[in-house]
C-alpha cells in the first residue's frame, strides 16, 4: 500500500472541532515558509545577503530540510498530485547542491562541514523515503496511481455516494492519473447514475454506462465513502442532487438573459453579436472555479458538484479551496480531483476488493 498518515493525523484532519483550524494553519505555515526561504534563497544567490558563501549554504540547506521534513508526511501521503513530488524533488536537489557547496567551501569554523554533512544524510533520507514510497505506485494514463488500484471497477462494484475519477484532457495537460470527477448516485428505478458538472453542459444526472460500458475508451478510478449511506441517505442524495441540477439550470437561464442584454448594448452589427452569444453562453459550469477552489451555491466544477452534495449530506471530507493562506480566499488554489486520492472521507477500491468478490464467487459456485 502507499504511504499513508500515523492514525492521530488522521483523527485531526477528520475532527469537525479541529480541522479548520489545522487546515488554515497548515497552509499559512506552509505558505509563509516557502516564500521566505525562496526570497532569502535569491537574495542570497544574488549577493544580497552578506553571508559568508558557506554560512548562506548551511542556513539554506537546513531551512529547506526543516520544511521538507515537515512536510514529507504529507508530501509522501499525496504523491499521486504532480505538484507533491514537485515539491518533494526540487528542495532535495537544491538542499544537496547548497550543503555540497558548503563543505567545498571555506569556512570560519570546522562545524560548518559537519553541518553540511548532516544535512547531506537528512537530504538523503528524505529520497530514500520518496523512493520508497515511488515503488508502490504504477503509471496509469499521465500519472501515478497506487500499485493495487482496480482500474475500470464495473458498474456492479459501485455504490451510491462513490467517487469516480476519470481520465481526460485536465489529466493529460497537468500530468495526473485523474482530472474529472462523478458522484454515483441511485436512480428512481432503483438503478446507479452519475452526477456531475460538464464544461459544455452545466450539471447533470447521466447513465452510468456512459463511463462503465464498453464505449468508454478512456480510464477510472473509483473510492467508496468510508461510512457507507444507508438506504435513506442514499434517496436523499439523489433528491439534493435533483435540486441542485434544477438550481444550476435556473442559474444558467437567468445568465444567459444577463449576457443577452449586456451583448444587445454593444454597438454592434447583429452578425457580430450572434457569435459573441455563443461565446459567452452559460452551460452552468464554474469557469471560475477551474481556477479557483470556490464551491458556490449554484454553479460549480465537476469537482465542485460532488464537493457540495457531500457537505450537504454530511460527509466530513478533507478542507479543499483554502487559498494561499489558508484563509478561505480560494487565491490560486484550484479543487484538483487528484487530491481525493488522499481524502481520509474515501478508501480507494481496489484489486484486494476484486480478489474478496472472486472468492465469494467461487464459494457459491462450489456449493451449488
Amino acid at each position: 500500500m502507499p504511504y499513508s498518515p500515523p492514525e492521530p493525523s488522521l483523527e485531526l484532519q477528520t475532527s469537525p472541532t479541529y480541522s479548520p483550524v489545522y487546515y488554515a494553519f497548515v497552509k499559512s505555515a506552509n505558505t509563509v515558509g516557502y516564500f521566505s526561504l525562496l526570497y532569502l534563497t535569491w537574495r542570497f544567490c544574488t549577493h544580497h545577503l552578506d553571508w559568508q558563501l558557506s554560512t548562506g549554504c548551511v542556513a539554506l540547506s537546513g531551512g529547506w530540510l526543516a520544511l521538507t521534513r515537515i512536510k514529507v508526511d504529507h508530501l509522501l501521503q499525496t504523491y499521486f498530485d504532480i505538484l507533491s513530488r514537485i515539491e518533494l524533488q526540487l528542495p532535495v536537489v537544491l538542499g544537496l547542491i547548497l550543503s555540497v557547496v558548503a563543505i567545498i567551501a571555506k569556512v570560519y569554523h570546522p562545524l560548518f562541514h559537519v553541518a553540511a554533512l548532516g544535512e547531506i544524510a537528512g537530504w538523503i533520507y528524505i529520497y530514500i523515503l520518496y523512493l520508497s514510497n515511488q515503488k508502490k505506485f504504477k503509471k496509469q494514463g499521465y500519472g501515478p496511481v497506487p500499485l493495487n488500484t482496480w482500474i475500470n471497477p464495473p458498474a456492479s462494484v459501485l455504490k451510491a455516494g462513490d467517487l469516480i475519477l476519470t481520465s481526460g484532457n485536465i489529466a493529460r495537460e497537468l500530468h495526473e492519473s485523474v482530472g474529472h470527477a462523478e458522484m454515483v448516485v441511485k436512480l428512481p428505478d432503483g438503478g446507479f447514475g452519475l452526477f456531475s458538472s460538464y464544461m459544455a453542459k452545466g450539471t447533470m444526472i447521466h447513465p452510468i454506462e456512459e463511463l462503465t460500458g464498453a464505449s468508454y475508451k478512456g480510464h477510472y478510478v473509483a473510492l467508496h465513502l468510508r461510512n457507507p449511506w444507508s438506504a435513506a441517505q442514499e434517496d436523499e442524495a439523489t433528491q439534493l442532487a435533483e435540486q441542485m441540477v434544477l438550481i444550476n439550470r435556473q442559474w444558467a437561464a437567468a445568465e444567459n438573459i444577463r449576457v443577452t442584454k449586456r451583448i444587445d448594448l454593444i454597438p454592434l452589427p447583429e452578425s457580430l453579436k450572434t457569435p459573441l452569444r455563443k461565446i459567452f453562453h452559460a452551460s452552468g459550469y464554474d469557469w471560475f472555479g477551474t481556477f479557483m477552489g470556490r464551491v458556490t451555491n449554484d454553479r460549480w466544477t465537476c469537482i465542485g458538484a460532488a464537493l457540495e452534495l457531500y457537505r450537504r449530506m454530511g460527509v466530513k471530507t478533507n478542507k479543499y479551496g483554502t487559498g494561499l493562506l489558508g484563509v478561505g480566499t480560494t487565491l490560486l488554489d484550484p479543487i484538483l480531483p487528484v487530491r481525493f486520492l488522499a481524502d481520509p472521507a474515501f478508501e480507494l477500491i481496489t484489486t484486494n476488493e476484486l480478489e474478496l468478490r472472486s472468492r465469494a464467487s467461487r464459494g457459491r459456485a462450489n456449493r451449488l
